[in-house]
């Protein structure tokens, strides 16, 4: 069969290599056409557009860059006319990719669609809703309370595969055992333990968060070095702004040893807050707005839910704490992380807290579940 798939940022091009890999080892003469990355071209087919050409946020750059968005999707929508695959697959990416679900049913009714790993719209914006019923066929569900929401607010029925970080932990760590010697000697290191910045993928969370972290971990050098996980779209100038001054290291390609190896984090909202959990590494989350009347507007007209980070929403309650708008701050964010750190007083309960949330999160194998039944209704039209 023939699919194309969507994936609009690091994260997507991550969970759809691996759902490629298992559609693959599922139907052994699938062929494959995307928008997405380096991890999903590894995989085979044709890369048609990278997604770091259309990977804007917030209302200013796509303003900026609206000609070039427009541009691209424009090519888009045309590729996969021109391809006719069987069935196209949505990543994440609601944005994009509800506009392409829309012209795809109404252009090229006979393509499948689906939806892997669906929009947030328990979280802002439930009015996608409509997007979803009227030109999704099937979503397909990485996160385990999204089936009791849209099956009893919704009456919209969508199949939980599993969670793929589960996965992608577990299999990193099978592969590459820790060692901790070996890290401090390939990355220049001393013997401090190690805190981790998670900053963010794109400019204007890095912008906004990364400074204040790094001003929240300053009190703390003198102990621990200072870790940022780089996101591979930013260039090394761009940290070079705020963690020059402070002798703070920036890593590449190595997320998951830095984490593996760190004994706390700073970490803004997203997969890396799971990816954090399930690593074992205790976390504030923290996620700045600089206009406080714009965050209550969020927190009470747009948000619907009480969390912000994957760990608490997974649980059902506050695990980690988060620091969101006007509450992220340096002295909040350095007052969170000493109560995390080895002999904190929150540190032995937040491990508690995630051992919840991996028991919520089910099996691993989400990939293969995801193409087992993509297939199985591929074959029932």
């Amino acid at each position: 069969m023939k699919y194309y798939l969507i994936a609009g940022e690091a994260s997507g091009d991550l969970h759809a290599s691996h759902l490629m890999k298992a559609l693959l080892r599922e139907d052994a003469e699938a062929e494959f056409r995307f928008i997405g990355g380096d991890l999903m071209k590894a995989e085979g087919g044709t890369l048609v557009r990278h997604y770091s050409s259309l990977a804007y946020m917030g209302f200013v750059p796509v303003l900026l860059h609206l000609r070039a968005i427009m541009k691209g999707m424009k090519e888009c929508r045309q590729d996969v006319l021109d391809w006719k695959p069987d069935v196209l697959i949505l990543i994440d990416y609601p944005g994009f990719n509800l506009g392409m679900a829309k012209f795809i049913r109404l252009h090229a009714p006979g393509i499948r669609i689906f939806y892997y790993i669906s929009p947030k719209i328990w979280a802002w914006k439930e009015w996608r809703m409509k997007s979803i019923r009227r030109y999704v066929d099937r979503v397909y569900s990485i996160l385990p309370f999204e089936v009791e929401y849209f099956q009893n607010r919704h009456r919209y029925e969508i199949d939980y595969v599993g969670n793929p970080t589960l996965d992608e932990v577990a299999s990193y760590q099978e592969r590459n055992p820790a060692d901790l010697t070996r890290f401090i000697v390939d990355n220049n290191l001393d013997e401090r333990p190690i805190i981790a910045l998670l900053a963010g993928s794109r400019k204007q969370e890095i912008r906004d968060n990364l400074s204040r972290m790094i001003e929240a971990v300053r009190p703390l050098l003198d102990k621990y070095q200072i870790i940022v996980a780089g996101a591979p779209n930013i260039e090394a100038e761009y940290y070079a702004q705020w963690t020059c001054s402070a002798s703070v290291h920036v890593l590449y390609g190595q997320t998951y040893r830095v984490l593996q190896h760190s004994v706390a984090a700073l970490v803004t909202s997203g997969t890396a807050t799971l990816e954090t959990a399930l690593f074992r590494v205790p976390q504030v989350v923290c996620y700045y707005l600089n206009a406080a009347w714009f965050y209550r507007f969020l927190r009470f007209v747009l948000i619907k839910v009480r969390y912000i980070s994957l760990v608490n929403l997974v649980a059902g309650r506050e695990v980690v704490k988060e620091l969101v708008g006007v509450d992220m701050s340096a002295r909040n964010a350095y007052e969170e992380l000493v109560r995390i750190l080895p002999g904190g007083e929150d540190r032995e309960e937040m491990m508690k807290g995630y051992d919840e949330v991996v028991s919520r999160l089910g099996e691993t194998d989400a990939p293969m579940r995801a193409a087992q039944l993509m297939l199985k209704r591929l074959h029932n039209k």
